[in-house]
This record gives C-alpha cells, structure tokens and sequence, in this order.
C-alpha cells in the first residue's frame, strides 16, 4: 500500500466541497468495487484505496498535526479495511464507514500520546515552516512574519502555547474540537463518524472550549 506522494503537509488542506462532489460521483461505483474487494479481488481494494486516500490523509493530519503518526494513521486505517471488508454490509455509505475507522484510529495515537507526555511537545521546526495545516498559528504567519523574527518569535510562542492548550484536552474532546473548528464538520456528522450522540459531541465541545478559554486567557 503506498504512501499518497506529494502529501507532507499542504496537501492536507484540499476542498472539502470538491472532495465531497467526488466522493458522491464515486458512490455507485463502490458498491461494486467493495463486492469484488469482498470476494479477494485485490485491484480492486487497491482502487478503494487509491480513490480514498488522499481523504484519509487529509483527516489525519488535520486532527494529529504529525506527519509521521498520520503516515502510521493511513497504514492502520486500511488495513482495519481490508481485514473488515468482508463483514460491510451497506448499512452506511463507504466513505462514512471508512471515516469512522479513521477517526479512531486517530483517537487511539492521541490516548497514546497523552500517555507519553514527551510526545505532547511541539515541533519548532515544522512551526516555523508554516506546516500546520491551516489552523490558528498558521494564520498569524502569513502578513509578513517571515521578514519580521521578532514577530516569527512571538508566533512560535503562540503556537506552543495553542499545542499545550490542545494537549491538556482528553483525547476525545480534542478529536471533537478539531472536526469542529479544523475540518468544519457539523455536530450530527461528528457523531456519525465517531458512533455517538449528536448531545455528547456537544458537551465534549462545551467541555473542550470551556478548558481552551482557561488555558489560552489573554491570547483569544
């Protein structure tokens, strides 16, 4: 299984509009791939996978922000696929049932990373290269930081202190507030993906900006 080329950082930002068009066109045609993937047919897991990869990296660095962990995401994931391929049943759409390993999988590397507080730290270096997808540091960069090392300083400084305010999340309530703020997914569509009430991603969300405000006073 191949890791997506080109897909280290900045391709993980892709259209969620255009990326959600493609998966609609690409529904009927997975029944048919998934039924052959079903009876061995091994090209055609390779197309379930070629055609939703670049998806399952997208979420996976958007909620571990490491590409690494994300590169062990997206090995996890598929082969949780093709090992449970075989008992899908068509209840929910593929990318839904797909997703929802995702998610977990992901859940699953932050218990582990809150079980190894070292793994908590964050990486200067990939702050100071703009790589984190989009989120709130990443936007302080942009007018002009790089021309400006007083202002890169006071960037990474806001970026680590964003990364321990996310780390002192339980690992859920962190997974909660990244599809919500991150990936822009509604509160149903979360519950959906990680096999919950739409009620208890809100309290997780409630519980998790409520923690984000004490530890963040003064910066939002």
């Amino acid at each position: 299984m191949a890791w997506p080329g080109g897909a280290s950082g900045g391709g993980a930002e892709g259209s969620a509009t255009s990326g959600a068009s493609a998966r609609a066109l690409a529904a009927p045609e997975d029944r048919v791939l998934i039924e052959r993937a079903q009876t061995g047919d091994r090209e055609a897991f390779e197309t379930l996978v070629h055609r939703y990869d670049r998806d399952v990296l997208r979420i996976a660095l958007n909620i571990l922000h490491k590409p690494e962990e994300a590169r062990d995401v997206y090995q996890e994931a598929f082969l949780k696929v093709y090992r449970n391929l075989p008992r899908f049943r068509f209840d929910c759409s593929f990318y839904t049932w797909l997703y929802r390993i995702v998610t977990n999988t992901c859940l699953d590397h932050l218990r582990k990373r809150n079980s190894r507080p070292e793994d908590q730290s964050p990486d200067p270096a990939a702050y100071l290269e703009g790589d984190t997808n989009g989120d709130f540091f990443d936007r302080q960069q942009q007018q002009g930081a790089e021309s400006d090392p007083e202002r890169r300083l006071m960037g990474l400084e806001i970026g680590q202190r964003i990364t321990t305010a996310l780390g002192r999340l339980t690992p859920r309530e962190r997974m909660v507030f990244e599809m919500k703020h991150y990936q822009g997914m509604k509160l149903r569509v979360i519950g959906e993906a990680l096999g919950t009430t739409e009620e208890t991603v809100k309290n997780s969300l409630f519980r998790a900006m409520r923690k984000l405000r004490v530890q963040l006073e003064g910066l939002v």
